[in-house]
């Protein structure tokens, strides 16, 4: 029998409530139970991988997490982010500084003696953004798998990715492109609660922004000058600070406390609040009286389940690789 995640007492009811959206996946070639029979041991191998690496360094958690994500919203949810190449999407700028794929090729050295040309990398990875959630604190989901490994990777491709400087409009058009709608991406947007950013992406913000020789004024008074110690100007651009400060580490809602303060790190999660349309759900997620509520971690879930099946290969589209970083 397939090992699924299996939720402590506290999470039960909100695995009862994204029980209900499962109903995703179906018609997209993804399901619950696809490994029941052919490799059983698949989620606890996951897992386990996941486990000890975020033991060892907490930052796997959310590059993992950034990982699957990067690689969904480029051609789908197909592992093309993890081969090796010259001109691979692994080399494309909003991809350079991720980190991870040890995890995953670890994993999936374990799947490949246990159950050989069995488990996509696809599916290894959608299990690990899930698992890396649970590490740090948040509420697993049911991860409908059966998908396959793309046979292209090109770094050109990734020029669509979302930036660290778009404003609302163009966020809810990438998003929209790819069938998620403005909730999705307010609630995605919240995997930031256990990221950081270097200085590069965001201090422009500090200094002359929009070339005005202050700062960007959406930016809380009080908290810039803690940014500014952190990342001086024309300090090391490759520092990485906490884009959820109060709560480091810990996969939670209070990046959206941070937004409503002023305090976003990154243009993009700023503008967030400095936009009626997606205000409107970041206070949703804060439990603002007078507006219908949302719980972050069922959500999250439900988002992330629907990303999990942007553009996915399944049947006989594409094939399973027997090593991550490279087509067969």
């Amino acid at each position: 029998m397939e090992v699924l995640y299996r939720p402590n007492t506290k999470h039960t009811l909100l695995l009862v409530l994204l029980a209900t959206l499962i109903t995703l996946a179906v018609g997209q070639g993804t399901r619950l139970g696809f490994y029941r029979t052919s490799c059983p041991r698949v989620e606890t191998i996951v897992q386990s991988a996941v486990q000890a690496a975020i033991r060892n360094n907490p930052t796997i958690a959310p590059g993992l997490l950034r990982m699957f994500f990067h690689d969904c919203f480029v051609n789908g949810c197909d592992a093309s982010i993890l081969i090796d190449g010259a001109s691979s999407e692994k080399t494309a700028a909003p991809n350079s500084l991720l980190r991870g794929f040890e995890v995953i090729d670890a994993a999936k050295a374990q799947l490949e003696t246990t159950c050989p040309g069995v488990v996509s990398c696809a599916d290894i990875l959608a299990l690990a953004a899930r698992d890396s959630v649970v590490q740090t604190g948040g509420t697993g989901w049911p991860v409908p798998l059966g998908r396959r490994d793309g046979l292209v990777s090109r770094a050109a491709d990734t020029a669509n990715l979302p930036a660290f400087n778009d404003p609302v409009s163009v966020q809810v058009r990438k998003f929209s492109d790819k069938g998620l709608n403005t909730q999705d991406l307010v609630a995605l947007s919240g995997a930031h609660t256990i990221g950081t950013a270097a200085c590069a992406l965001f201090s422009y913000r500090l200094y002359n922004y929009n070339n005005t020789n202050g700062p960007d004024p959406t930016i809380d008074p009080a908290f810039l000058p803690t940014l500014r110690n952190l990342c001086p100007n024309g300090g090391d651009g490759s520092r990485r600070v906490d884009l959820d400060p109060p709560s480091v580490g810990r996969f939670d809602n209070s990046y959206y406390a941070n937004l409503r303060n002023r305090r976003g790190v990154l243009e993009s999660d700023a503008a967030l609040w400095n936009d009626p349309t997606t205000q409107r759900f970041v206070n949703r997620f804060l439990g603002v009286r007078g507006l219908l509520g949302l719980t972050f971690n069922v959500e999250f879930g439900r988002s992330m389940i629907k990303m999990g099946n942007i553009e996915v290969k399944t049947g006989t589209q594409g094939q399973i690789r027997r090593v991550c970083n490279a087509i067969n």
